[in-house]
């Protein structure tokens, strides 16, 4: 059987720019992927790298989907779903969708973390989401001096409402040392859900040195950058992390493939987004679902992102429910973009 193929590249602005350790963030690029079966059923996928997760580039992807051409076989399709990576999760996701193996899984609702934006921002952003209803947030670190942002912490902890919890991510910008510092000012801070990726992926002996953080110290620790695909889930699965995973989807390959590893081995994740557009949020909101309560927290408090309103994934509150990802509309973000 032949499927047919369309990919169409996307560049879309942020509302506002992103400040993370990786530096600022402007806009997203990725492509948008269509299959229809002979039979009419038409699938939906989205590919969309980021700098310091995996090998992926925006070159590369292009490359390999537009290669497809204008139809694949399934053994065509197999082989890029089983490499992985953005592209992996982008044809699994459309040929799911295509198939109808990935509706309507999972409980009504599931609770949602919100972005916090660096910096002392962070403190006027607090009680807006506050008053919105949400108790789970997460806060970027590693951005400023390491100093300001620890005389922050407390003020930002001081505005949670009773039983809150927050999640600092540092997206590898410490050294050994710093994380350290770090971690003994979480110990005796029980609203600190978790300290994300403290250690940069390439720094020598980073899984030593997270395996002993982890031992060391009681607030729980949280592999992000770490973990891009199955190869490093394995790895770090075969060495007992005993923190959490923080899964993009959207990065990480084939959905099932992950459901599949996550439940077997009965991991500690959160399902994450990458920033992705509506197309990919589809995608990233269903694994959510289909691991139901037995996840934390959704990290996908991040929409609107964008400034058209078509291309943004459900609008950032505390809980996102079924009902919201049948109103995510791919078509008319495949029409309306450039």
């Amino acid at each position: 059987m032949k499927i047919c193929v369309a990919v169409k590249p996307y560049r879309l602005a942020f509302r506002q720019a992103l400040r993370t350790a990786h530096g600022v963030w402007s806009e997203r690029q990725g492509f948008w992927l269509r299959l229809e079966d002979e039979g009419g059923r038409v699938g939906w996928g989205e590919a969309a790298p980021v700098v310091g997760f995996g090998t992926d580039t925006l070159a590369r992807v292009g490359e390999t989907l537009t290669k497809l051409g204008p139809d694949a076989t399934e053994a065509e399709l197999d082989e890029l779903v089983s490499g992985g990576g953005c592209v992996g999760f982008a044809v699994g996701a459309a040929r799911a969708e295509m198939r109808g193996q990935d509706d309507g899984v999972g409980p009504d609702y599931l609770s949602v973390a919100a972005l916090l934006p660096a910096g002392v921002d962070c403190l006027r952003a607090i009680r807006g989401r506050c008053e919105l209803g949400f108790r789970t947030f997460k806060w970027k670190v590693g951005v400023g001096d390491p100093a300001d942002e620890r005389a922050l912490l407390d003020d930002l902890l001081s505005e949670l409402p009773d039983g809150s919890l927050l999640r600092l991510d540092a997206n590898g910008a410490w050294e050994p040392r710093e994380a350290e510092r770090w971690l003994a000012v979480c110990a005796d801070r029980e609203m600190i859900e978790y300290v994300e990726q403290p250690l940069a992926p390439t720094l020598r002996g980073v899984a030593d040195w997270l395996m002993g953080l982890a031992g060391d110290y009681p607030t729980k620790i949280a592999l992000d950058e770490s973990v891009v695909g199955e190869a490093d889930m394995e790895r770090w699965v075969g060495m007992g992390w005993p923190g959490v995973y923080v899964i993009k989807p959207a990065l990480w390959g084939d959905v099932a493939r992950l459901l599949e590893l996550v439940r077997k081995d009965k991991l500690d994740v959160v399902i994450s987004t990458a920033l992705e557009t509506v197309v990919g949020a589809r995608s990233v909101l269903k694994a959510g679902f289909a691991l139901g309560d037995s996840a934390r927290a959704l990290g996908t408090g991040v929409w609107p992102l964008f400034h058209e309103p078509w291309a943004n994934g459900p609008t950032a509150m505390p809980f996102v429910r079924q009902r919201d990802l049948r109103g995510l509309d791919a078509v008319g973000a495949w029409e309306a973009g450039a």
